[in-house]
């Protein structure tokens, strides 16, 4: 188990399906960390006439430059072409290298959500096939016990990072003051006061990871 240490000017990109999914699962890291030079795309939610604001108004926070797309995010939640997925990333990333890019688990940060597993598996694949560059690949590591409790940090995972009562607190805050989540939402009541990531240096490790999860995933 390893905390979050980085220097400072490192660039980083957030790679999430939502605006607020950038605060709930790594803002902590964000705020602990202000003089990085971030860059948050979020893929959907871009004509959404309520949410699209308060995103700009987070990253403002974040001292975070970011763009946002437009991928279906419709009730139904039907899979998504995956060259569309990675199309619409690569639209929204800044043609530059980045020392570390954070985004979803392919297995997601709770029972379930699609856009959230697709966007984790096209970033892998990017990655992978080199067509986004980065020394590293966080990914969020949280789980649900398929619905048993709210999302929690995954004790396991490599990097781990038990948030300073400030730090939780602005956090909570940009959920229900700027994003407008009501206290006993799921998004507020989810809030993690401990984040936590998988890490790999390299596509190869990645992917040997994802196998694993997946055969696990199966056998339960």
């Amino acid at each position: 188990m390893a905390s979050p240490i980085i220097k400072d000017q490192k660039n980083i990109a957030v790679i999430v399906a939502h605006p607020d999914d950038e605060t709930l699962w790594c803002g902590g890291f964000m705020l602990m960390h202000p003089n990085c030079n971030w860059f948050v795309a979020s893929l959907c939610r871009k004509n959404d006439p309520d949410r699209a604001p308060k995103f700009k108004k987070v990253l403002k926070i974040f001292n975070a430059k970011g763009e946002m797309g437009d991928l279906d995010d419709g009730p139904e939640q039907k899979p998504l072409d995956k060259k569309e997925v990675k199309k619409a990333i690569l639209a929204l990333l800044p043609k530059q290298n980045f020392d570390l890019i954070i985004t979803h688990s392919p297995q997601g940060e709770y029972t379930r959500h699609l856009r959230h597993e697709e966007i984790g598996s096209a970033v892998m694949e990017l990655w992978n096939d080199k067509k986004i560059a980065s020394k590293e690949l966080w990914l969020f590591a949280y789980e649900d016990g398929k619905r048993e409790y709210y999302p929690q940090a995954i004790a396991s995972a490599g990097v781990q990072q038990k948030l300073p009562k400030n730090i939780w607190e602005e956090k909570y805050r940009i959920i229900t003051e700027v994003y407008g989540f009501g206290k006993t939402g799921f998004e507020a009541k989810t809030t993690p006061k401990s984040e936590a990531f998988w890490k790999f240096e390299n596509s190869i490790d990645a992917h040997k990871w994802l196998e694993q999860e997946e055969i696990q995933q199966k056998t339960k």
